[in-house]
């Protein structure tokens, strides 16, 4: 049975959308069979496997006829329409190949994070009632395989376990790419029978908001296409452009602009596992690479390497910085050692990059802003009423767009809007000219490289150690990741406590190693309100002078 997606779109959208064009019918797939058709032995992807230690690349003719083969493959094993199967792959062509073919049969597309481990996975496996899982056998030292197998015992709805190099009978390769599943089955009667209404919902991607709680958010091919859509007007992208990415495609930032963009445009989409400023200045150098978009320390890391000393990087001419602030000096360095535009941007999972600055935009938009509005997105910022404040004013960020998502799994009650204004949990300012700046968040979260980290769960983790009477966990700056956690605590009387302490512990419970605090600070007491409650502010005061 399919999943019951509870998604918030409605009649009117749909209709507001086609009458003006922006939700065309086609999807992922029709764009990767074109260019199949056109230019069947061009390079779709190409990737590092550091699992198996090399560089592979497939065409798009290649591409268009596994992800077929491994669609086929999961409908015999008893995927219908609308059910989830999830996958934690790193960036290598099989996750493509992947969502490809969940897009044939209509099954909904869910990438996990490879830094996910025990206790994250029981929690999105088990919520999106995932009936496949597939997973490398090994990542990075890490044996995927046994986590996997230990985790099947405690998910219900879990049937079937595939692994990437595995072996026997849960093999990936030998079950979905040696098996010619297209001489056994009528392809095209199949994929005719389960091809997915561009409304309806193909991706579930999880995000953490204000409670800890990963919350799955929905897309479907009309919010995703709007937003590869608006992203290529906004930087000008083109055919001509090589794709890099190497930020994990179960980001958005990934998903959408690193393999959707790529996809649509019928160009090369070059990919990396495991950062690394070296490599990937090698991979711009070799590949001709012309543009990526990433995280702030992402362009750290490749502007300060002393790669490029030996590395030709003269085709590289955009990079765009999303996901935290990017401090003024970077910008200009990077602009220097680069060669390249350094375009800044503000988006969420939920509706993919709503604002950046523009090529040729002057200094100071670049260095002080979050950029402007895309096409056929807008923002404003309001006050604690929802009245819309002057310029300059701080308020709560609320946006709108042609690609906003349709819902949480589960949780329509979780979709906070006011007049059909999305509630993004963000405080900022809008200047005259309509440019952003995110100053603070009323969502309780951190944003380390660009990545969430669910306070609240953190907290509650280290509550649970029997020397922690009360846990706060606060953000202080860091001039590569924008922020780090800082764990306040306030020890029961006479226990210790220490740092490795807390890492032990929190490792132990399968946490992943990204949320991890980077300090902790110990206090007698914690500043309370007159109804009990810490004040983080005064905590948060206190960390900005902290550094790592």
């Amino acid at each position: 049975m399919a999943l019951e997606t509870m998604t918030i779109l409605t009649q009117d959208r749909i209709e507001a959308m086609n009458g003006q064009g922006l939700w065309p019918k086609a999807l992922l797939l029709d764009h990767v069979e074109r260019w199949a058709a056109e230019q069947p032995d061009a390079v779709a992807i190409t990737c590092i496997n550091s699992m198996r230690d090399r560089t592979e690349s497939v065409s798009y003719s290649q591409l268009h006829r596994i992800a077929r083969r491994i669609a086929i493959g999961l409908a015999e094993l008893g995927v219908e329409k609308g059910e989830v199967v999830s996958f934690q792959m790193p960036n290598w062509w099989e996750f493509a190949a992947l969502h490809l073919a969940c897009l044939h049969i209509g099954a909904i597309t869910n990438p996990v994070m490879p830094i996910f481990r025990q206790r994250e996975l029981s929690f999105m496996l088990d919520y999106a009632e995932s009936k496949v899982f597939i997973t490398p056998k090994t990542f990075r030292g890490f044996d995927h395989q046994a986590m996997a197998e230990e985790l099947a015992a405690e998910l219900p709805h879990l049937e079937h376990m595939f692994f990437l190099d595995g072996e026997g009978d849960t093999s990936f390769e030998r079950r979905f790419i040696d098996r010619r599943w297209e001489e056994e089955v009528d392809a095209d009667a199949l994929f005719a029978a389960r091809r997915p209404d561009p409304n309806e919902v193909i991706e579930l991607l999880y995000t953490s908001g204000t409670s800890g709680v990963p919350k799955g958010v929905l897309h479907t091919s009309n919010t995703l296409s709007s937003l590869v859509d608006t992203g290529r007007a906004r930087l000008g992208l083109t055919k001509d452009d090589i794709v890099f990415m190497p930020s994990p495609m179960a980001h958005q930032t990934g998903f959408v602009y690193g393999m959707s963009m790529a996809l649509v445009l019928g160009t090369k989409l070059v990919l990396q596992d495991i950062w690394s400023a070296e490599v990937a200045a090698r991979r711009i150098n070799d590949e001709r690479v012309t543009y990526t978009m990433a995280s702030t320390p992402f362009l750290a890391d490749l502007a300060n390497s002393p790669a490029l000393e030996v590395c030709a990087v003269s085709s590289f001419r955009m990079f765009c910085s999303a996901g935290a602030p990017i401090p003024r000096i970077l910008v200009e360095n990077a602009t220097k050692r680069l060669g390249a535009q350094i375009l800044s941007g503000w988006g969420m999972t939920e509706n993919g990059l709503v604002t950046t600055t523009r090529p040729g935009d002057p200094d100071e938009k670049i260095f002080n802003t979050d950029g402007a509005a895309v096409d056929h997105a807008a923002v404003r910022i309001v006050d604690p009423d929802g009245n819309p404040v002057a310029p300059n004013v701080e308020g709560r960020l609320q946006a709108k767009s042609a690609g906003m998502f349709v819902g949480y799994l589960k949780r329509p009650d979780a979709y906070e809007s006011y007049d059909d204004w999305f509630e993004t949990g963000d405080l900022a300012r809008i200047d005259a000219d309509g440019y952003i700046r995110i100053v603070g968040r009323a969502k309780d979260i951190i944003i380390r490289g660009g990545e969430n980290i669910p306070v609240v769960e953190v907290e509650e983790q280290i509550y649970r150690h029997p020397a922690v009477e009360d846990v706060a966990v606060v953000a202080m700056l860091d001039e590569r990741l924008g922020e780090r956690g800082c764990a306040f605590v306030q020890t029961k009387p006479g226990a210790n406590f220490t740092f490795e302490a807390m890492i032990e512990h929190l490792m132990d419970a399968g946490m992943s190693k990204t949320y991890l605090p980077e300090k902790l600070e110990l206090v007698e007491v914690f500043p309370r309100t007159a109804s009990g409650k810490i004040q983080k502010f005064e905590l948060r005061e206190i960390a900005k002078d902290f550094r790592v």
